[in-house]
């Protein structure tokens, strides 16, 4: 008898994942958690945070920008770890880099969502993605069945990238916010933005346990790693590599990004600042 064997292909390149700040490290947490020998490279677009009040030509400008430094660093995929910039630039990215695998962290959460029984799901995110209504316009081509309510949360992204999140102000003002009757009787909220993952936390305590609170790294992972396995684009290097970009290094990124970091093989002193081309 004839045995055939067939060898697994590997891709060791790094993925990589963008976003204004520190919000898109929620994302490569959970890539980290699902895929430890996948090499990364992080680049926070802390120069034009946030991109939330940013109209969509600046937006995807900055994007097509980004992609393309992340394209000159090899990377076999990129994650746009921002739900705005998933919102507004992720058609045109896709588009002009064809040859990249490019992810974005609203459509696999869409997918998730639209798979329920839900009556009432809330989506909060910042007013440029709610603006573009992309969640409701979504869930209501996979699943007509389910009313999703939309309502931007402007505040959250700055408290958080300034570090106020977990104290007396951010209890405030997330409870002003998810007191709006238009997310009454809402059994699931969506956190539309990277960002907010950092405050899952207050918002459980808000609800009390009596809403289920969807965030992105956990689904968006498990997408990017079903696809690149069935693909053959896994790494199977021993130790990855992570690196991390940002556009202007702030003393509030690198002070929230310490608190976040726990890994014991991705230092802060590995963070260089991205030199623009002249």
């Amino acid at each position: 008898m004839v045995r055939i064997f067939f060898a697994m292909k590997y891709d060791n390149r790094p993925i990589g994942i963008f976003d204004s700040g520190i919000g898109g490290l929620t994302i490569a947490d959970g890539l980290i958690n699902l895929m430890p020998k996948e090499s990364m490279i992080y680049f926070g677009d802390t120069q034009h945070l946030p991109y939330g009040d940013k109209s969509a030509k600046t937006v995807q400008r900055y994007s097509l920008g980004i992609t393309q430094f992340l394209n000159e660093n090899n990377c076999k995929a990129i994650v746009i770890a921002c739900n705005t910039a998933s919102a507004l630039a992720y058609p045109i990215v896709k588009e002009r880099f064809p040859d990249i695998k490019i992810y974005n962290v609203i459509d696999p959460v869409v997918e998730n969502v639209a798979q329920t029984n839900l009556s009432k799901v809330g989506v909060i995110a910042t007013r440029a993605t709610i603006k573009s209504d992309i969640y409701a316009l979504r869930i209501a081509e996979l699943n007509a069945s389910i009313n999703t309510v939309s309502m931007a949360t402007p505040l959250l992204v700055p408290m958080i990238e300034e570090g106020f999140h977990n104290r007396n102000v951010s209890h405030e003002i997330i409870s002003a916010y998810l007191s709006n009757e238009k997310l009454n009787n809402i059994e699931e909220l969506i956190l539309g933005c990277t960002h907010y993952p950092l405050i899952k936390k207050e918002i459980k305590e808000f609800y009390g346990g009596k809403v289920e609170i969807i965030d992105s790294p956990g689904i968006v992972a498990e997408k990017v790693y079903r696809d690149l396995h069935k693909n053959n684009m896994l790494s199977n290097m021993d130790r990855a590599d992570y690196k991390f970009f940002v556009s202007d290094l702030t003393d509030s990124f690198e002070a929230s990004a310490g608190k976040f970091i726990h890994y014991d093989n991705i230092h802060l002193s590995e963070v260089k600042l991205w030199e623009k081309p002249s």
